[in-house]
């Protein structure tokens, strides 16, 4: 028995990283096959119809302009093209004055650093100023001049880039969100329940694990963050998903207060866990609003995307308040007086993002109207 139970666990393990790993290609297949139309399109462009010489820094631009999708596209496009100018000013000009080689290459490429530096450039504008200036600098000085075509090169990837990413292939905003923010919703709503069921048992095992994989869930949420700016953006510019944007926009402004009620549900399992250790009386409503409050959240998130009233969310949300006043009822040790807060906590951040003044909130939760 206890051999199987040790084999099941790596089988599991293993079922578990490939489940990740699809959900990550399904939610990142379409930027890299905007990347691939996009190099493949540069290309041509740079090479067939403009004949520049050098042409590979075309599809490069592309490329790189496509993966600024994860995160604010404009902003790092931006950056892509000041480095670009910033080395070539840089790099022609000195290169000119002390010729080509590996010496001067290295030359170049400090001083097109610093400059960026200088300017406060970002660590991408750095990066692209170097390697710039690293082309420049490995030319020969009876080769072609390169600087202008590697500048127009630029200006083909990017606007290459964003043509296919905005007008031949626009990711859908809603079913991007859907799918980076999906899992992490559906993580917490499930680490919930298991919280809820230690507690019910008294497992502190069991609550610590909980507490562990939602810990675990850190770096995911914080993805989605950026996952949801790069989809209002495409929201926002492309005029085939401008139809999306009244749900993204409403998703956005929503993030903060998801933001706060996953760092108060966090806390809510620490205090949860503390109480077992201690063993305090945990009243059984406590245990089933905790359930609640998870099955609330992941209602909230699908509402939210199909672009519907969080009716469902706000009634399981009111529920979870009368579990909490039955438990406190039965009466509540310490740190289980701390669970309470703080599902009042997120049940209030949960009604504010469906739409309720934070004053009613904060009412309905049983929160004083300062919190």
């Amino acid at each position: 028995m206890r051999g199987r139970r040790r084999g099941a666990r790596p089988a599991e393990s293993a079922l578990h990283e490939g489940r990740e790993a699809y959900e990550r290609l399904r939610t990142y297949l379409i930027l890299a096959v905007q990347a691939g139309v996009a190099a493949g399109l540069a290309w041509f462009v740079a090479s067939d119809v403009l004949h520049n010489p050098q042409p590979l820094f075309a599809p490069a631009a592309a490329v790189g302009t496509i993966a600024a999708a994860i995160g604010n596209r404009a902003r790092r496009t931006l950056e892509l093209l000041a480095g670009v100018f910033l080395g070539v000013l840089v790099g022609n000009g000195i290169i000119r004055f002390i010729g080509a080689g590996p010496i001067q290459t290295g030359v170049v490429v400090a001083l097109a650093i610093s400059a960026a530096a200088v300017f406060r450039g970002t660590g991408a504008v750095m990066v692209q100023a170097g390697s710039t200036a690293v082309l420049l600098g490995t030319v020969s000085p009876d080769r072609p001049d390169l600087a202008v075509p590697r500048t127009a090169n630029a200006l083909v990837g990017v606007v290459v880039a964003i043509v296919v990413a905005l007008l031949i292939l626009p990711l859908n905003p809603v079913r991007i969100v859907h799918r980076a923010a999906g899992p992490t919703v559906d993580a917490i709503a499930q680490e919930m329940t298991a919280i809820a069921n230690a507690l019910a048992h008294r497992d502190v095992r069991q609550a610590e694990d909980a507490l562990q994989r939602l810990r675990a869930a850190e770096a995911a949420r914080r993805n989605t963050a950026d996952v949801v700016a790069a989809a209002c953006e495409v929201a926002i510019l492309s005029p085939w998903r401008r139809r999306r944007l009244g749900i993204m926009r409403r998703y956005a402004r929503a993030a903060e207060h998801l933001e706060l009620a996953y760092t108060s549900s966090r806390e809510m399992v620490q205090w949860a866990v503390s109480a077992l250790h201690a063993r305090e009386t945990l009243p059984a409503g406590l245990s089933t609003a905790i359930e609640h409050f998870g099955q609330a959240f992941r209602l909230l998130h699908r509402d939210f995307l199909a672009g519907r009233e969080p009716d469902r969310a706000r009634e399981r949300a009111m529920q979870v308040i009368s579990d909490i006043n039955e438990a406190c009822a039965e009466g509540v040790g310490s740190s289980g007086a701390v669970v309470v807060s703080q599902l009042r906590v997120v049940v209030s951040q949960l009604l504010q993002i469906s739409g309720l003044p934070q004053t009613e909130a904060n009412q309905q939760a049983g929160l004083n109207a300062d919190v």
